[in-house]
């Protein structure tokens, strides 16, 4: 087990593509932390890079004491695990898993001893006999990760491992991810463009677009404390809800003021934004932070827009909820189900302003709610 460390890390394509853009990171010692973002954001080319399959234009990229960027995959002590498992077709699971323990000159004795427990701990012990045309997509998964962690390396590098597999399997596998990893361990970089499956593995995210790491934290920290537009819209299911409009002062009180309602900001954020006063501004709103008036499900009676319903979503105990103002045609509220809406109504939208967030303008403004207050995450 070893530190990862990208130091002022940049990639550039010919042509003059700059994939990565001065990008630090440091990754704790026997730490899951996972990169995401869209496609084409750099993720996979950053593990890339750590494994030795892509050269550095600029930077350090240091596994444990060592800086790597001259040394070759083989020799860097790192496991990877790739989105079409790479498995040999022609071997058995057994010989799969040993093939790098043999090229290492392992003693037949010990890498018997790693295959079987790996295989015991993936619940593959049945399988070793089998060829990978033989097996599920679940089962090649179990594999191609067992084949890593015979390895003992210093590091595991998951490049989209489960996006092969089909929404239950990838829930399952997801849970056996992450059992692995408090049995092991094993410093673990994992690279997906799920949010949902970032916020359940990892120690912590790291939010990037663009070549450039936006947000790193906790789960819930990026998930509660968006520093800014673009993070906030990225993560959470369904996203974040954004509002236009302007905030305004009235009575010594501080609003947004959103085309066909004014909603009154709490303490905590009129604080940050008193001085932003009738400047045009966008009031994040979590999907769970919207409800019916008449479902009394936040405190208080004011901070009510008027809506109209266009599409209700069943989710079993939960529904989500479309609704529009006069002014934003898709907002999404995710309330009970016993909540009797249907297409077409009208009804009064209560919003918890407890929770919101008040962004500058622009797909990337700032998260002006945290400005100045040392909630900034930092990519270190």
């Amino acid at each position: 087990m070893a530190e990862v460390l990208l130091e002022n890390v940049v990639k550039v394509y010919p042509g003059g593509v700059k994939a990565i853009d001065n990008l630090t990171l440091h990754i704790r010692d026997a730490e899951f932390v996972v990169l995401v973002g869209p496609s084409g954001c750099g993720k996979s080319t950053t593990l890339r890079m750590v494994a030795g399959l892509e050269e550095v234009s600029a930077g350090t990229v240091q596994i444990g004491s060592r800086v790597v960027n001259d040394v070759p995959p083989k020799d860097r002590d790192v496991a990877m695990v790739f989105q079409n498992y790479a498995l040999y077709p022609h071997m058995t699971v057994y010989k799969n898993m040993a093939f790098s323990l043999k090229l290492r000159g392992l003693a037949r004795r010990e890498i018997d001893e790693r295959v079987v427990q790996a295989a015991r701990m993936l619940g593959i012990e049945d399988l070793l006999a089998r060829r990978p045309t033989a097996l599920s997509g679940g089962q090649r998964q179990r594999v191609a990760v067992g084949r890593a962690i015979v390895r003992t390396p210093q590091a595991f590098l998951f490049d989209e491992p489960l996006s092969n597999l089909d929404a239950r399997l990838r829930i399952e596998m997801r849970a056996e991810l992450k059992k692995l990893h408090r049995q092991l361990r094993t410093t673990t970089i994992y690279v997906t463009h799920d949010q949902e499956e970032a916020m359940t593995l990892g120690d912590r995210v790291v939010v990037m677009k663009d070549g450039l790491v936006h947000q790193c934290g906790a789960p819930l920290e990026v998930y509660g404390r968006p520093v800014n537009r673009f993070v906030a819209g990225f993560v959470g299911m369904p996203p974040m809800n954004f509002l236009e409009g302007r905030l305004v002062g009235r009575d010594g009180e501080l609003y947004f003021d959103e085309g066909s309602g004014q909603l009154r900001l709490p303490e905590r954020v009129a604080r940050r934004v008193a001085e932003r006063v009738g400047e045009e501004m966008v009031l994040g709103v979590r999907p769970e932070s919207l409800a019916p008036a008449q479902a009394g499900r936040f405190p208080g009676t004011d901070n009510v827009l008027s809506v109209s319903v266009t599409l209700v979503e069943p989710l079993g105990e939960k529904m989500d909820v479309y609704v529009e103002t006069p002014r934003h045609k898709h907002v999404v509220c995710r309330v009970e189900a016993d909540q009797a809406l249907t297409d077409g109504m009208r009804l009064p939208m209560h919003v918890n302003m407890e929770q919101v967030h008040v962004f500058e303008p622009g797909d990337e403004g700032v998260n002006v709610s945290l400005t100045g207050t040392g909630d900034h995450a930092s990519a270190a």
